[in-house]
């Protein structure tokens, strides 16, 4: 009988390390796919933040090309209200001028024809629009007027002159348009 009971006990001992296995196992199996979750959680994170990181650095490095490429346009728009000076001041009638002024304006002419090849060894071109078709990309109607012959939408004068720097438009020309 004691044999049996041992028996007894040994059967009843191995189905309680049976169901505590089942349980053990039970319990792994839930933290190993709570962890599995985890983990794909964490990659998708990692995956987001390094491409994140990436348009950030392409950003930057657009943003950076595009400073050096216009550098200097600042002091571009500066010179060129003294290219414009330096044009008023040559346009003025030469008949009426005593010897000394004119030798001063052969000076300017000197000085801005320096300054204008300067600014085209730099990419900066003078927009071309008289006579040509009004182009609002380049060009900004100040006035309009009626002119016989001349078909609508056409520049008839340039007010202020346009530039591009590089290929970007840096000041658009002040025209006067026909209607």
């Amino acid at each position: 009988m004691e044999k049996e009971k041992k028996e007894v006990k040994e059967v009843k001992g191995k189905k309680k390390v049976k169901e505590v296995k089942k349980k053990t196992v039970s319990k792994v199996n839930k933290v190993e796919q709570k962890l599995k979750e985890e983990n794909a959680s964490l990659n998708e994170k990692i995956l987001r933040l390094s491409a994140e990181m990436q348009n950030m650095r392409r950003r930057y490095d657009d943003e950076l090309a595009r400073t050096c490429k216009y550098e200097g346009e600042d002091l571009i728009l500066k010179l060129l209200t003294i290219l414009d000076n330096f044009e008023r001041a040559i346009s003025l009638d030469e008949s009426h001028l005593t010897p000394e002024l004119k030798k001063f304006l052969e000076g300017f002419e000197m000085i801005y024809t320096n300054l204008k090849n300067i600014l085209e060894g730099m990419e900066v071109k003078e927009i071309v629009c008289l006579k040509q078709k009004f182009d609002p990309n380049t060009m900004e109607a100040v006035l309009t007027a009626y002119e016989d012959g001349v078909e609508a939408g056409m520049v008839l004068d340039v007010l202020q002159k346009g530039y591009t720097y590089k290929d970007k438009v840096i000041r658009h020309a002040m025209v006067r348009v026909s209607e």
